[in-house]
């Protein structure tokens, strides 16, 4: 007999509430392994999603964001099978900024498959970045 399980879903109290925004943090599902799907992360810090002027912070931010999100699901950034970046005014000093701070996470060990998009915006005024990502463990 296979049991399913219902969707869990998880908004770390440590980011802010996307509710009323319309959205999840992130989702998982378990049958036979768990798949979480993260929303959007951005460079905004904490519940009043603080967002710093300049690019290389908010990509800091947002994969701490995503970190919060993955630990709320006991997983890992080697969990990640495939995220989408978002980047406003995307050209090669971001695509650099990247990269850099991408192998500080993953250091190469399991780079997950990417998807970049270049953007003229995001949601929010002063966002610069962007992070989705789907992570399967089991």
């Amino acid at each position: 007999m296979e049991i399913h399980q219902h969707p869990t879903l998880i908004n770390p109290s440590e980011l802010f509430d996307p509710s009323p925004y319309g959205f999840s943090h992130s989702i998982s599902v378990e049958s036979p392994f768990r798949m979480c799907f993260i929303s959007g992360q951005s460079g905004g810090q904490g519940i009043a999603h603080a967002l710093a002027d300049d690019f290389r912070s908010q990509v800091q931010q947002a994969l701490k964001n995503v970190k919060t999100v993955l630990q709320s699901h006991s997983m890992r950034f080697e969990d990640i099978v495939k995220i989408t970046l978002l980047i406003v005014d995307h050209n090669e000093e971001k695509l650099e900024i990247w990269t850099e701070e991408a192998n500080k996470v993953w250091k190469q060990s399991f780079l997950p498959t990417s998807t970049l998009i270049p953007v003229t915006k995001l949601a929010l005024p002063g966002m610069l970045f962007e992070i989705d990502a789907i992570a399967v463990k089991s």
